[in-house]
């Protein structure tokens, strides 16, 4: 058999543990319990996937264009102070 000698015995084993533990009248139950298991970590695991998918979309667009006006305003403008410079007088 090439079943047994691929190393899969294991889940024979496994199968036949459960067996014995809870009954042929539970094993239904238990598949269930497992199905519906599996199926809300799918549901997860996507939601998760979704999230992170729309959260790297939203960093990866570009910035949206800024548009400035300018509102120029009088100002009142003050004259520079005038220095006047002296020569200085040279005594010989």
């Amino acid at each position: 058999m090439p079943f047994l000698s691929g190393g899969h015995w294991w889940l024979i084993l496994v199968l036949v543990i459960v067996l014995v533990i809870f009954g042929p009248g539970k094993l239904p139950q238990i598949g269930g319990a497992v199905g519906t298991a599996i199926k809300e970590f799918r549901k997860a695991t996507t939601e998760l996937k979704d999230e992170v998918a729309k959260a790297t979309a939203h960093e990866n667009e570009p910035p949206a264009p800024v548009t400035a006006s300018v509102v120029t305003t009088p100002t009142a403008t003050t004259p520079e102070p005038v220095i006047e410079h002296k020569p200085e007088s040279t005594k010989a």
